[in-house]
């Protein structure tokens, strides 16, 4: 919905006002529709708005509530809000717009730091109480929303993008080697804390975080997912009937939190398809759906315009579909990699990038199936890690189907001074480790859900759709349904291929042939296998003097790998050359524009 940044000063000098406007600034593209800025001696706060709820200027931010002394910038939507009123209202508060931005400044000063368990939505805010000169900040449950942090012994700095506190300036541009390494063995996904810088951290999901101005904070995790069966356990029937209707709740929940129209990007597959549906059966019409392809590859087909107009026209919608030639692709490249808050690797980036900067025309905010494969089992992958034999362990397990890299090959990719420890290993192994989980399964869904599709699948469609001032949704993260979802047992999530209770529950609400389909997603395979202008622009960054004077990667290898171009694939398909460029260009592009490695 927005972005929002601030600073809290630690050494009893006012706010640095300057460096607010530089991070609003480089925010704009999140909020073109209004900006403001808060500040009271050592606490400024600054936001840049999309309007999707209450669209006049009583939802403005940031937010000071004179009466109650809190002051307030909110990233997101809080789905309930509207019952949350009701009830605040019970309680004797009055409110002055129609939004949910007051929504949360009420609650907070009702409930405390409790009212996190009643908000349901995708957020991340910070909150500044007046009188007593503490910021509390909150993400969550599954860091839908970013938030990202610098601070040190003078001050704390927040917000919603990296490259927005970068252009705050006083930050530290080193890289961190553990955000390094994560960053190529977890398929691009850095787990908060960390970034791949040492200076910029990441808030993690479902935090708060309370902090004053002599620097004192005290941060703690306000909510947990398990991933156990009920007791007593109930049937089958009943586990397909529950999941029916919490999806149905949260798409209507998340559709109709807006005084704006709200699309669907409609993929083809049963995620987006089952959105459109659901959209349908509660009675919604002139549904606008949206779909993009590219242009095919030898080796792979560049579109799934066939199950998407298959829906579109099953259903009536309002459909655009955008055939992205591959010389614009290539052209907006640049663009796309540099509009990234943190490099990602997925070759879908473009993809969402592309059809967002359509999308945008038409519409403000959409509903998107990212986190249907994570919480119901839809990866080909999570069959293949439980027959590995239950006497490896549970890293052993996963990291043979899921890492990109072992140790030993990023040690050999790296040049010495970067070849750090295995971070990755000893964080996945610390979070399937947790307590909760009542199989080995039980504990990758949930570890996927909570941790690793923060960072790729969810980061990629927040930083892509807002980096043109669209608002994506994604209700298959609603946290009622997730919770549903890991209560039932993993063999029903996996039963015919994956995803099951979806395809039940889309059995005579879809066409067959969209839920019997292969499963498929945003291809871009240009970016899968590299050659022409893709491949040039590859080598061109990977020989380029930035790259060679950052001495980041041993050149041996990388010469190895643009000598075979499409020889050297992640387990999980992901195009190793690919991934050495993608980072290399956000350096150039994000971290050192000016050619400062």
């Amino acid at each position: 919905m927005c972005g929002i940044c601030g600073e809290l000063r630690f050494d009893g000098q006012t706010a640095d006002l300057p460096a607010l406007g530089r991070m609003m600034d480089a925010m704009q593209r999140r909020g073109p529709d209004h900006g403001g800025s808060f500040s009271d001696g050592p606490l400024a706060l600054g936001h840049r708005r999309l309007a999707i709820i209450d669209l006049s200027e009583n939802s403005d931010q940031p937010m000071h509530d004179a009466e109650l002394g809190l002051a307030l910038v909110f990233n997101g939507t809080i789905y309930n809000y509207r019952e949350l009123r009701r009830e605040l209202l019970g309680l004797g508060y009055h409110f002055f717009s129609d939004g949910d931005t007051e929504v949360i400044l009420k609650a907070y000063h009702a409930w405390g730091e409790a009212c996190l368990e009643r908000l349901d939505g995708m957020f991340a805010f910070a909150l500044w109480d007046l009188h007593q000169h503490t910021l509390f900040l909150a993400r969550d449950r599954f860091g839908i929303k970013p938030l990202y942090l610098s601070r040190n012994g003078r001050r704390l700095r927040f917000a919603s993008s990296l490259p927005a506190l970068l252009a705050g300036g006083d930050i530290s541009r080193e890289l961190d080697p553990a955000g390094l390494q994560l960053q190529f063995t977890l398929h691009g996904s850095v787990p908060a804390p960390h970034t791949v810088l040492r200076d910029v951290r990441k808030l993690p999901p479902a935090t708060r975080l309370s902090i004053d101005v002599r620097n004192q904070s005290r941060e703690q995790a306000y909510w947990h997912l398990e991933a156990r069966r009920p007791d007593p356990e109930p049937d089958t029937a009943s586990y397909l009937l529950q999941v029916r209707e919490r999806l149905k709740a949260a798409v209507a929940r998340q559709h109709l939190a807006a005084d704006v129209p709200v699309g669907v990007l409609l993929s083809g597959g049963v995620d987006s398809s089952l959105l459109v549906g659901l959209l349908a059966e509660l009675g919604q019409q002139d549904i606008f759906t949206f779909s993009i392809g590219f242009h095919d590859q030898p080796e792979e087909k560049g579109d799934e315009f066939h199950y998407s107009d298959l829906v579109a026209r099953h259903f009536g919608t309002r459909h655009q579909r955008y055939l992205m030639p591959d010389r614009e692709v290539l052209e907006k490249l640049p663009e796309a990699i540099a509009a990234m808050a943190e490099p990602m690797f997925s070759q879908d980036n473009v993809a969402f990038y592309l059809l967002a900067r359509e999308v945008k025309k038409e519409v403000k905010a959409v509903l998107s199936g990212q986190g249907a494969d994570e919480v119901f089992g839809g990866y080909y992958w999570y069959p293949v890690m439980d027959a590995e034999s239950p006497q490896l362990s549970p890293l052993e397990r996963f990291s043979r189907h899921y890492f990109d890299r072992s140790q030993a090959e990023y040690q050999s990719m790296m040049a010495p001074a970067w070849a750090t420890a295995d971070h990755a290993s000893a964080l996945v192994a610390a979070r399937l480790g947790e307590p909760g989980a009542d199989t080995f399964l039980d504990q990758v869904l949930r570890l996927d859900a909570t941790t690793l599709i923060v960072d790729d699948p969810v980061k990629r469609v927040d930083n892509m759709t807002m980096a043109w001032g669209l608002e994506a949704r994604v209700p298959f993260l609603d946290r009622e349904l997730v919770e549903t979802a890991m209560s039932l047992p993993p063999a029903l999530r996996l039963r015919e291929g994956g995803k099951y209770p979806l395809k039940h529950l889309a059995r005579g609400l879809l066409p067959d042939e969209v839920i019997d389909r292969p499963k498929g997603y945003f291809p871009t395979p240009a970016l899968k296998y590299l050659r022409g202008g893709f491949f040039e622009f590859i080598r061109e960054v990977l020989e380029s003097p930035s790259c060679r004077q950052r001495g980041l990667y041993d050149r041996s290898y990388v010469d190895r790998l643009l000598a075979d171009p499409m020889g050297h694939f992640t387990p999980l398909q992901g195009n190793k050359l690919w991934h050495l460029a993608a980072l290399e260009y956000w350096l150039q592009a994000v971290v050192d524009p000016a050619g400062n490695s």
